[in-house]
């Protein structure tokens, strides 16, 4: 496959163990069974947006889903059709000790286009939109900070329009999306050569994609770009 700024920087991902079966309905920051921290974000395509978090060290899974919509229930099928109002989403389900909610931010601008509010790459539509959907208040003040942070520091020259909306019900897609990139890494490796969004992470990123994505903490994040 060919080799990915955004992922070839990343460290192993960390062994998954005592996975969640099932996240529909996942609200809570934390995974009840686990105590594990959860973090819902929307950046197109849900199967590279899970490759690019299960490959951050600290993340112990990504589940690819639906969220957004009306429907209740959705099939692939109805999403893709854009019928029901829902976008592909991820819940990352990770370790706060080793990478914090800022860290993830960091992370999730570097893989897809903020800039974009019709979709993503060669997926359009307001399925495949990006949207960042917050658990509770804290991760709303520190997602609302990072926008801050990237409109401040870049390296986008357009406007930031990735929105931030509270998480409503979410959705587990069907198991043949879960994990898609190494289940059917030769179709996978068709689809992201052509979709266009590696070859944005490199022009806008470069070596810059190679930065410590905990170059902040949640509390530096809020102190320094939080809202005065």
């Amino acid at each position: 496959m060919k080799k990915i700024i955004l992922i070839s920087m990343l460290a192993a991902a960390f062994a998954l163990s005592n996975i969640v079966g099932n996240a529909q309905g996942q609200n809570s920051t934390l995974d009840e069974a686990s105590e594990r921290a959860v973090a819902t974000f929307a950046g197109g395509c849900f199967w590279c947006v899970e490759e690019g978090f299960e490959k951050l060290p600290g993340v112990y899974e990504a589940i690819s889903g639906y969220t957004g919509g009306r429907e209740r229930n959705p099939t692939y099928e109805q999403v893709a059709g854009g019928r029901t109002g829902h976008t592909e989403a991820v819940q990352v389900f990770y370790n706060p000790a080793v990478i914090e909610y800022a860290g993830l931010l960091e992370a999730f601008w570097r893989f897809m286009d903020p800039t974009d509010a019709e979709g993503q790459f060669v997926d359009r539509g307001q399925q495949y939109r990006a949207e960042i959907f917050y658990h509770d208040e804290e991760q709303k003040a520190l997602a609302e900070a990072s926008i801050r942070k990237l409109k401040a520091t870049g390296p986008f020259t357009s406007s930031i329009v990735t929105p931030v909306t509270p998480l409503g019900r979410f959705y587990k897609a069907e198991s043949y999306h879960q994990d898609y990139y190494s289940k059917n890494p030769i179709r996978y490796r068709f689809y992201t050569r052509n979709s266009g969004r590696y070859q944005f992470v490199e022009y806008w990123w470069g070596t810059n994609a190679k930065q410590d994505f905990q170059q902040f903490t949640d509390a530096e994040l809020l102190r320094e770009y939080g809202e005065k």
